[in-house]
C-alpha cells in the first residue's frame, strides 16, 4: 500500500467519526427539543371572563404583588404605560404599554393573549417578548390570578403611549430567536407545591418565585443570561446596584434575621439594625411589597427560610455587625460626611429624623466595595410613599470622584469596622452607566 492510499484511509475514518459525531449530536440535540416540547404543562383556553368588582379587586392586590408597576409606570409617566429603559449588554429594551389602549396597549387582548404572554412570553400576534418581561417566573402562575391581573389593568383609563423601539445589537434584536432560547431556558410548568413544604411555606414559594419573582434580582444569570437554577436567591449585581443573597444563610444571606426583622424590612423597607432599603429594593417595597397581607409576609418568609443556603454569589457580605476592629478612617471623608451628611445620619449609627436613615447594621455599610453605598450617594433614596421623611439626594453633580470615594470609604470605615475598597475610577465608572 502506497503513502497516498493510506492518507486517503485515514481520512475516510476521520470523516466516518465526523459524521458519526454530527449524527450523534443531531439526535441528542432532536430528544432534547422534543422532551422539552412535551415536558410542558398545556394551555388552557377560555372564553374571556367577565370583570366583576370582586375579581377587579383581587386583580388589584396580584397586580400589585407582582410589582408590575415598577418596570410598566416609570416615574414621570402615565401609570403602566411603559417606557421604562433596561440596559443590558447587548443594548436597550424599553418597557411597554399594558393599558387597555387598543392602538399602543393590550386593548384588544383576550384572556387567552394574556395568559400566553405570561406563560409563554409570547405576544398577541405571535412576536416574542424578551426575558427583561419576567414571564419566565410568571410561566407559574395560575391561569385564574393571570386574568384577573388582566381585569384589574383593563379597569383603568388606557392610555395612548407606543412603545420606544428598542435599541438591541444584532443578532439579539431578531425576536424570531427567543424561540430557541425559550427551548432552552424556559420551564413552562404552572406553579407546584412541595410535598417536603408546609402549605404556609407553598403560598410563600409562590408569592416569591412566580408573582413576585424575586429571584429575577436575587439569582445570579448564566452565560444565556437564565437565573442559575442552583443558586436561586443567591445573590447578584443588578443594574450596579447589588441584590443580596437572600438564602437562609447565616452569613451572606438573611439566615441571621428574625422572622419580625424580615417582615419589617419587606413591609416597610427598614428593619431596625439591618439598615433600609434603597435603590429598586425601595421601588420594590413602595411598589408592592408594602400592600401584602400580614398572612402572605408571614408566607414569604416563611419560604425565604426553606430556601437552601447559599453563599453570596457576588460577594461575601455579612449582614452581622462587626466589632473590635480597628481600621483606618480618612479625614478627607470624615470632613465630607460632617458637613453634608450628619444631618441626617447621626455619628452613633442612628437617624436623625427618621429610622430610615440609619446606618448602623446596614449590609451596605460592611460591603468593602461600596457597591450600594456608590448608587446611593449618586442616585439619591426616595422612598416618601412609605414614610414622609424618606429622601436622600443625589451627589453625583455636587462632589467630585475623589471626594465621593473618600466618602463611601470613610461611612464603610465607620459604620461598618471595614476598609473601604472604594476608588475614583469606581465612581466614575457607575457615573457612566
Amino acid at each position: 500500500m502506497n503513502l497516498t492510499e493510506n492518507q486517503g484511509r485515514v481520512w475516510r475514518r476521520v470523516g466516518a467519526w465526523g459524521a458519526g459525531g454530527l449524527f450523534i449530536v443531531a439526535v441528542t440535540v432532536a430528544a432534547f427539543a422534543t422532551w422539552r416540547l412535551l415536558d410542558r404543562d398545556p394551555e388552557q383556553t377560555a372564553p374571556d371572563q367577565r370583570p366583576t368588582p370582586a375579581l377587579i379587586a383581587r386583580g388589584e392586590y396580584l397586580t400589585r404583588a407582582a410589582d408590575c408597576a415598577a418596570c410598566h409606570s416609570p416615574p414621570g409617566r402615565a401609570p403602566f404605560g411603559g417606557g421604562l429603559a433596561f440596559k443590558l449588554p447587548f443594548g436597550v429594551i424599553y418597557s411597554t404599554n399594558i393599558t387597555a389602549d387598543r392602538d399602543t396597549g393590550i386593548g384588544a387582548w383576550s384572556d387567552d393573549d394574556v395568559v400566553r404572554a405570561l406563560h409563554l412570553g409570547v405576544a398577541r400576534g405571535g412576536a416574542h417578548l424578551y426575558p427583561a418581561f419576567p414571564y419566565t417566573s410568571y410561566t407559574g402562575l395560575t391561569r385564574d390570578d393571570a386574568v384577573a391581573i388582566k381585569s384589574y389593568l383593563f379597569s383603568l383609563p388606557p392610555v395612548h403611549a407606543p412603545a420606544h423601539p428598542n435599541e438591541l445589537i444584532f443578532p439579539f434584536n431578531q425576536r424570531w430567536a427567543m424561540a430557541f432560547w425559550n427551548l432552552v431556558f424556559l420551564d413552562v410548568h404552572r406553579f407546584r407545591a412541595d410535598t417536603k413544604l408546609s402549605d404556609q411555606q407553598n403560598r410563600g414559594a409562590y408569592l416569591a418565585t412566580a408573582l413576585g419573582h424575586c429571584g429575577e434580582c436575587h439569582t445570579p444569570r448564566n452565560l444565556g443570561f437564565a437565573m442559575k437554577g442552583n443558586a436561586q436567591l443567591a445573590g447578584t449585581l443588578v443594574n450596579g446596584w447589588r441584590a443580596y443573597n437572600i438564602t437562609s444563610d447565616r452569613t451572606s444571606g438573611v439566615g441571621g434575621w428574625s422572622d419580625q426583622e424580615l417582615i419589617d424590612y419587606l413591609h416597610t423597607g427598614h428593619a431596625e439594625g439591618r439598615g433600609s432599603a434603597a435603590g429598586p429594593m425601595a421601588e420594590a417595597v413602595v411598589n408592592s411589597l408594602q400592600f401584602l397581607s400580614p398572612d402572605d409576609l408571614r408566607d414569604l418568609v416563611a419560604y425565604l427560610r426553606a430556601v437552601k443556603p447559599a453563599v453570596d454569589a457576588s460577594a461575601r457580605v455579612s449582614s452581622a455587625p462587626v466589632s473590635g476592629e480597628i481600621v483606618p478612617v480618612n479625614a478627607l471623608g470624615r470632613q465630607i460626611f460632617e458637613g453634608n451628611c450628619i444631618g441626617c445620619h447621626l455619628m452613633d449609627g442612628s437617624g436623625r429624623q427618621a429610622p430610615y436613615a440609619a446606618l448602623a447594621g446596614s449590609a451596605s455599610v460592611q460591603d468593602p466595595k461600596g457597591v450600594n453605598i456608590i448608587e446611593v450617594l449618586l442616585s439619591g433614596a426616595d422612598a416618601r410613599a412609605v414614610h414622609p421623611l424618606v429622601a436622600m439626594p443625589k451627589f453625583a453633580a455636587g462632589m467630585t470622584d475623589d471626594e465621593l470615594a473618600a466618602l463611601a470609604n470613610f461611612t464603610i470605615a465607620h459604620f461598618g469596622g471595614r476598609e473601604g475598597q472604594v476608588s475614583a475610577k469606581d465612581i466614575k465608572h457607575a457615573r457612566s452607566n
